[in-house]
């Protein structure tokens, strides 16, 4: 009887490579099934006769697609629905749950996306005749994350590279030319360096003949862990070291270095006079202590890292200074400058100047670096000093509320159309947004070496607060030439933004604006103005002229977010009449297309439209992103990468783009991912994995808009819900005398939107919980009403402020979710008292908000499972690594919860160990409270059992023997039995007269 039972148990794991132990099946709690797939070409040779039975109907809507697999009788009539999971490495036994200790392994198939080779990076030359490919490795491991590091002044230092710590690298660099026809010719690989080199920091010098990079290895015992600097002749793909002396090495803390002209690069080095590090002091001299007698008021978010007590202000000092170094391509080397903590480097574009900056004491215990007091200075490009800008004082009272900056001089930068001119921003509101003050802000301008007696000339006067911060990061003044540049200015709270067309050469030509419109409005953002690079190496705004017209036109690069999507455009903008003329749009029909720079900017001057080139990216939502080059005037399109396919296996996937209404009236969007040939109608409900992050709005309209495309190609990054796509979930159910194969795939709702909104007056976390719920509930009722998720089967997941919406979504509406998995979440706002994500009042003007916002005081309503994952080195300031105490609250109300602590992991994971188990604890639990989710399984299968039974009797007579010789494979019944079972549900059931009679002996 037994022999029987070890060749049907041994014939259904060849779909999975785990054993089956019947006896020891767990007993996991099952709910309705998603779907159940054909196992393939099925073979046993056992001696005893197997009939097979296949059901056709199914008179229980809820469970249409359970179909059995093999009817197994016992002394007893059975079990009423045990359950064990054949997917191997992600399943454990339920004594293993519990054990912590060892790193898993996800499935083979989120492994193989996981571990796929990265795509290079690119590098256009600045004469954009040459390509760079920027070789990736894929995961770095654990032991890398491991290396000791220094959390000083909000920074993380890896003192034995004397750089920041967690550096991803370049492996190789390749170099293509970009041949007249567009194709790209054969690669040549710079060599030279050693093998196994870490490659950071690669800069084309401004002529393109030469590479500058830096190179480490892990060598450390000959202290080549430190960073070199290497150069590489182009041409002949050639590196060396930059220095001759193998003593002079990199201090990448801050700055690294910059090319100053094609010959020479200042570089920021490890002083040679630089001992061994400072001792902490076996006993301190005193105790830690810090002083308000003044009554000052500084208020400041949960900043991480920070600086604790003077040995940590001496470390600092030790590893951040720097001593400045020029160094030619000959390699003649100068000293310039006392050693500091130099930030940045910028060469004037006449590569005259240097604009130096540095940080000093006295330092702070309660806010990063960047607020340090803060000197900026002018020195000629031999080192000699010329001026000092201003010095800064220690910044700890920079006001909380949104728009808030700093005093004195900021954003001090060159002019891009000027030889060596310098323009900044001054506050006149003290930096604090609540003061109502006009002008809000002054930009100044003034020559590197003005002349004596000449003062600062004010450029531009503006209201609203200087600069706009956007996908560009923060733009404050895109420059052009003496007769046009455009100035930007912003204001959060409003989400007001304005353009302003200036002259700068022109006093009597007076400022207007260009556009004035609300930040959160896309479907009226005009785009941007595309930049050309000018011979000296910066970037300003492109001039087109037309045949024949003496206008002044520009080229807007444009999302172009409708209704339906993004469409990218690009538009010649008329910048006197404000008139547009659309010359280039994306296909909307099938591919997603963006322009990403102009290629036909080699020479000065304006650009003549019938010269024009530009740089466009490519993709689908099934083919990876490739590159382009458009030519006018006919529009002509060289492709110039041929990127493979990241993950093939998911090649087919369906995406879709569904729109949806909460009961509000604010209209919502997601992107549901299915998996390949799924239909609902036909393949049923699948589990579902809802993934989100919510956003604060102050428009419902704005809200509403949709944006992103649905035909871009899906990006699947090492930790992304879309890796179960790729994921077949494989268990056995033994109910009654029947055994079932159950197979189920997931449906991912990626980006449903969340937006909570703050109208006028309102703020938006007032009504946080409540707009939240009511934006799950819509996208929940919008994939169950389309058939493609299972209402009992719907996970909800997140990350940082994911997770703390996925907390309060188990908390505020445990009705439409079965479990959750937080990843790096906050779930205590209290504990960030001076404001956190987009939220600027205080715990003590907003005590409601800030409780009721706050899962942890809601720990009690949690019911449903939660997985919570955070890294032990989290340095978000929102993100505190408090995961254990609302671990803790959550256990000692009963709720069932897991918690995972990452060794070295900070706010993201890096790690290959830490993201693989990541996955493993994710699958588990998808699998054992997601697709498996216990709330009404029985009594569907009560309801099925009559009907399931009475199909394999009607099907006897065409059972399939299973003794061998030549009776048809069991594939070979599908066409001809199984035809009104869902086409990917299908599964057999055999029928034996094994009797379970020694259950308490694994099957060997």
């Amino acid at each position: 009887m037994m022999r029987g039972l070890n060749k049907v148990y041994h014939r259904l794991s060849l779909i999975s490579p785990s054993p089956l132990y019947p006896p020891l099946f767990p007993s996991i709690k099952l709910s309705r099934f998603s779907s159940l797939r054909t196992p393939g070409h099925l073979r046993t040779h056992s001696s005893k006769s197997l009939k097979t039975t296949t059901t056709t109907t199914m008179t229980t809507a809820r469970l249409h697609h359970l179909v059995p697999i093999n009817s197994v009788a016992s002394e007893n009539g059975g079990t009423n629905g045990s359950v064990s999971s054949s997917a191997s490495n992600a399943s454990a036994t339920e004594g293993e749950d519990n054990l912590g200790g060892r790193y898993r392994l996800p499935p083979p198939e989120i492994r193989d996306i996981v571990d796929a080779p990265p795509l290079p990076a690119l590098s256009f030359s600045p004469q954009r005749d040459k390509i760079l490919f920027l070789k990736r490795r894929a995961l770095p491991p654990l032991v890398e994350l491991a290396r000791p590091e220094e959390k000083l002044a909000g920074i993380r230092i890896d003192g034995k590279c004397n750089t920041r710590s967690r550096m991803s690298f370049y492996t190789g660099i390749g170099i293509h030319q970009l041949l007249p026809d567009g194709t790209l010719g054969p690669e040549k690989e710079v060599h030279g360096f050693p093998d196994g080199s870490k490659i950071n920091f690669v800069t084309w010098s401004r002529d393109g003949r030469h590479l500058a990079f830096s190179i480490r290895s892990d060598e450390e015992d000959s202290g080549s862990s430190k960073l070199r600097v290497w150069v590489a002749d182009v041409e002949t793909a050639k590196a060396r070291p930059l220095f001759q002396s193998p003593d002079i090495y990199l201090n990448a803390v801050f700055e690294n270095f910059v090319w100053v002209d094609d010959s020479t690069l200042l570089v920021c080095t490890i002083p040679l006079s630089r001992g061994d590090p400072p001792k902490k002091p076996l006993v301190p001299s005193g105790p830690k202590i810090q002083s308000n007698e003044q009554e000052n008021v500084i208020q400041v978010r949960t900043f991480q890292d920070l600086l604790k007590d003077e040995y940590d202000e001496d470390l600092f000092d030790y590893y951040a200074t720097t001593q400045l170094v020029l160094v030619s391509l000959d390699g003649t080397v100068k000293e310039i400058g006392p050693p500091a903590v130099y930030t940045s480097l910028d060469p004037s574009p006449d590569q005259k100047y240097l604009l130096i900056s540095s940080i000093h004491r006295p330092y702070s215990f309660i806010v990063p670096c960047g607020r340090f007091p803060k000197k900026v200075e002018v020195w000629a490009t031999d080192g000699k000093f010329v001026r000092e800008l201003c010095d800064l004082p220690l910044a700890e009272d920079i006001p909380i509320a949104f728009s808030s900056v700093r005093k004195g001089m900021r954003s001090i930068n060159w002019r891009a159309d000027k030889p060596s001119t310098l323009y900044w921003a001054e506050t006149q509101d003290g930096g604090d947004a609540k003061v109502e003050v006009t002008p809000r802000d002054i930009i100044y301008t003034q020559p590197a070496e003005p002349l004596e007696g000449e003062q600062p000339a004010i450029l531009h006067q503006l209201d609203l607060r200087y600069g706009y911060e956007d996908i560009y990061k923060n733009r404050g003044i895109s420059w052009c030439d003496d007769s046009l540049a455009l100035v930007y200015e912003s204001w959060y709270k409003t989400r007001r933004t304005r353009t302003w067309i200036i002259s700068p050469g022109s006093k009597d030509v007076t400022p207007r604006i260009l556009f004035d419109r609300s930040s959160e409005d896309v479907y009226s953002d005009p785009g941007s103005p595309m930049m050309r690079r000018t011979p000296a190496g910066t970037y300003v705004i492109a001039k087109i002229k037309k045949e024949n017209d003496e206008g002044t036109y520009l080229l807007l690069n444009g999302s172009g977010a409708t209704p339906e999507g993004n469409i990218p455009f690009l538009d010649l903008f008329d910048i006197n009449t404000g008139n547009k003329e659309r010359i280039w749009e994306s296909d909307k029909e099938k591919f997603y297309e963006t322009t990403v720079a102009l290629m036909s900017d080699q020479t000065e001057g304006d650009i003549h439209i019938n010269q024009l080139k530009v740089l466009t990216s490519k993709e689908s939502k099934t083919e990876n992103t490739q590159y382009y080059i458009q030519s006018w005037p006919d529009k002509k399109s060289c492709q110039i990468t041929n990127f493979p396919h990241p993950y093939p296996q998911l090649a087919s996937l369906n995406k879709e783009m569904i729109k949806y209404q909460r009961k509000d009236g604010v209209q919502l969007t997601a992107t549901l991912y299915l998996p390949p040939d799924y239909d609902p109608s036909k393949d049923g409900p699948l589990p579902c994995l809802f993934w989100s992050y919510p956003g604060e709005f102050k428009s419902k309209d704005a809200a509403g808009q949709v944006r992103g495309s649905p035909n871009e190609f899906p990006g699947i990054g090492p930790t992304s819900p879309l890796l179960w796509l790729a994921r077949r979930h494989e268990f056995f159910l033994l109910f009654f005398c029947f055994c079932y194969l159950l197979i189920f795939w997931f449906a991912i709702l990626s980006g449903p939107t969340i937006p909570i909104i703050g109208e006028g007056a309102e703020e938006a976390n007032d009504r946080y919980v409540e707009q939240l719920v009511a934006s799950a509930e819509a996208a929940v009722e919008e994939v169950v009403q389309r058939g493609v998720a299972h209402p009992s089967k719907i996970a909800v997941g997140g990350h940082s402020y994911g997770a703390f919406m996925t907390a309060n979504l188990l908390a505020h509406a445990p009705h439409l979710f079965c479990c959750g998995i937080a990843r790096s979440g906050a779930y205590n706002r209290t504990l960030t008292p001076f404001g956190f994500q987009n939220e600027d009042r205080t715990l003590w003007e907003a005590t409601s908000t800030y409780v009721e916002m706050s899962p942890f005081m809601s720990a009690n309503k949690i019911k449903k499972p939660i997985l919570i994952i955070h890294g032990e080195e989290d340095n978000n300031p929102g993100t505190l690594t408090y995961a254990d105490r609302f671990f803790n609250a959550l256990k000692g109300h009963g709720a069932l919860c897991r918690l995972i602590l990452l060794p070295y992991e900070s706010h993201g994971y890096a790690a290959r160990e830490s993201i693989m188990h990541v996955l493993w604890e994710t699958d588990r639990w998808l699998q054992k409270y997601c697709v498996s989710n216990a709330s009404d399984v029985k009594a569907d299968l009560h309801a099925c059992k009559d009907s399931t039974s009475k199909g394999a009797t009607d099907s006897e007579n065409k059972a399939v023997a299973a003794i061998g010789g030549g009776e048809p494979e069991l594939a070979d019944l599908e066409g001809e039995e199984s035809h009104s079972l869902p086409r990917s549900l299908l599964c057999r059931s055999y029928a034996t007269d094994v009797k379970m009679e020694h259950q308490s002996s694994p099957v060997k």
